[in-house]
């Protein structure tokens, strides 16, 4: 049995005409909906920024440029009836290909292989029903006047 641990995460918003790419998600074991943007660990050695790079690149096949700090949260969560707990790094970034942000929905595959759609999400969407998380990220990114 391992031990409990605090995971760093790297998180990246991409946004245009008011929406975000998300990946929705389903806790296994309540079966409530989530919402996710993309991201994932940060590895032993990289910086957050590259953690971002190398996600996009693995989940999307995508380049991206202007990766920019947005902020960092601090996540205390259960997922699939496990405690977590995550500091979150979140940035903001563009596509170097710019007709991915015409697409309604990308193919995406998560670093285990399971596949999954990212799409673009209209603000007006996400509800305590269907939170973004982490939590306290639809505010920061409202602090910092990404969604406006």
């Amino acid at each position: 049995m391992t031990s409990p641990r605090i995971r760093p995460l790297a998180l990246c918003i991409f946004h245009h005409d008011g929406k975000i790419l998300v990946n929705e998600a389903h806790d296994p074991i309540t079966g409530k909906p989530f919402f996710r943007p993309i991201g994932g660990g940060i590895e032993f050695g990289e910086t957050s920024a590259q953690a971002v790079i190398r996600e996009v690149d693995e989940e999307l096949g995508l380049s991206v440029t202007d990766v920019r700090l947005l902020g960092t949260l601090e996540s205390l969560f259960t997922y699939a009836g496990k405690p977590g707990h995550e500091i979150v790094q979140v940035y903001d970034a563009k596509f170097v290909d710019a007709s991915v942000y015409g697409r309604s929905q990308l193919n995406a595959q998560e670093s285990d292989g399971a596949a999954f759609i990212a799409r673009w999400l209209q603000l007006d969407s996400i509800t305590g029903d269907t939170p973004l998380v982490p939590a306290g990220l639809y505010e920061l990114l409202k602090k910092v006047a990404l969604l406006d």
